[in-house]
């Protein structure tokens, strides 16, 4: 029996998390999905497998170094060589500086670019050996501009897009593909949908993110070839602002 690849999504929610999963189970790959509490993932591994792929889940907090390393050391082990790791994990916060706690800076870094350093360098670690691989980090705006109120997740994101170039220049050299895209504006989710409502009307006429589509351009980032990789690809639907500038 030929062992199948993987694909390792860490931030493996109801949106693009999932969406990225579903895209490359429906490949060929066994998506490896990962979040910390696991057993919110019976949803997203049942739909992978109604759609005929294959999934396996991970309670895995990204923060915790041993975690991390367990999870890739199993799934090397267990399921099949990481062909791509996709970083999703979120953080999105907003609090005045002044009420911003060293507590809530801390967690939204250690979610947004600590997670990904660890989940990264992993992934690198099999990878490199191979010579082949693509590593994805989700950005967001706040990965090229502050805002009032952001300053955590403004911080974390900064911080996670220059890891993300670091490691290209170090990476590419050796095969490794690593990416940063832009999610610039709201995506199709329940959060907008419930909190929202008025901005979620814009999903009528295109003007909000389809995780579907997000998903589409993770797995072209995935195929492209060595002599033409994209490092930074900017999504955003035709009604958002560049990066919510007026």
């Amino acid at each position: 029996m030929a062992i199948r690849p993987a694909v390792l999504v860490v931030g493996a929610g109801d949106a693009t998390g999932g969406a990225v999963a579903r895209r490359f189970a429906r490949e060929g790959l066994v998506a490896c999905v990962a979040r910390r509490n696991g057993d919110k993932l019976a949803p997203l591994v049942s739909a992978i497998e109604e759609e005929g792929g294959v999934a396996r889940p991970f309670a895995c907090d990204a923060r915790q170094e041993a975690q991390v390393v367990d999870m890739v050391t199993t799934i090397e082990r267990e399921v099949g060589p990481i062909k791509a790791a996709v970083f999703n994990v979120g953080g999105n916060v907003n609090f005045p500086l002044l009420e911003t706690t060293e507590r809530v800076y801390r967690k939204v870094w250690e979610m947004a670019a600590y997670a990904g350093f660890l989940t990264g360098r992993e992934v690198a670690r099999v990878m490199v050996p191979r010579g082949e691989g693509t590593i994805i980090f989700t950005g967001a705006t706040a990965s090229v501009r502050g805002r009032a109120g952001f300053a955590a997740f403004s911080g974390g994101k900064h911080a996670l897009r220059a890891l993300a170039e670091s490691m290209a220049r170090e990476l590419s050299p050796k095969g490794i593909h690593v990416a940063h895209p832009i999610i610039d504006g709201a995506i199709d989710t329940a959060f907008i949908r419930e909190n929202f409502p008025e901005r979620y009307k814009a999903r009528e006429h295109g003007g909000i993110l389809d995780p579907d589509h997000i998903a589409d351009a993770y797995w072209h980032l995935h195929t492209q070839p060595r002599d033409c990789w994209t490092f930074e690809l900017d999504l955003r639907p035709w009604s958002e602002s560049l990066y919510g500038i007026t």
